[in-house]
């Protein structure tokens, strides 16, 4: 291979049918904000990252099959909590108030994937009561930093 491309002197042409379906530019109804740096924390406790490992074999009393890791990213401490993976987003929001939020206090930052129980009505109207912000990571981009997947 030569140049990015097979054969010295021509690139090799392919082409692709496209469906009608691909045809379409759908919109996904998904507003598109500016990517930001994350400011580094002042204090611990108060920007974490968030993210699920998922596929675990049961385990324990209560069989968990999920693991909520939680790392503050001041002092980088991780935090595992069993789940289950099919906990719905009141599940999340009660583990994480009864074991960590009752010791560490609220956070003003939560940063994770977009993950369903993060992106539910519950989490942003919890948001906005409390007055807290949720980031969500992009794919892709080191720039996310990762944290919480690095601990896994």
């Amino acid at each position: 291979m030569h140049g990015g491309h097979i054969g010295e002197k021509r690139p090799l042409n392919i082409s692709i049918p496209v469906t009608d379906a691909k045809k379409e530019n759908r919109s996904t109804g998904k507003k598109f904000v500016l990517m930001i740096h994350i400011q580094e924390p002042k204090s611990p406790w108060k920007v974490v990252h968030m993210d699920w490992v998922t596929a675990l074999p049961p385990s324990g009393e209560k069989s968990h099959n999920a693991c909520l890791v939680i790392v503050d990213r001041y002092i980088k401490t991780p935090i595992f909590l069993p789940c289950h993976k099919d906990d719905t987003a009141m599940d999340t929001a009660l583990l994480l108030w009864s074991r960590v939020i009752y010791h560490t206090g609220l956070y003003k930052n939560i940063i994770s994937d977009r993950d369903p129980n993060f992106t539910s009505a519950l989490w942003t109207n919890l948001h906005r009561l409390f007055g807290t912000k949720l980031s969500f990571s992009t794919a892709y981009h080191p720039q996310t930093d990762g944290l919480a997947e690095r601990m896994i």
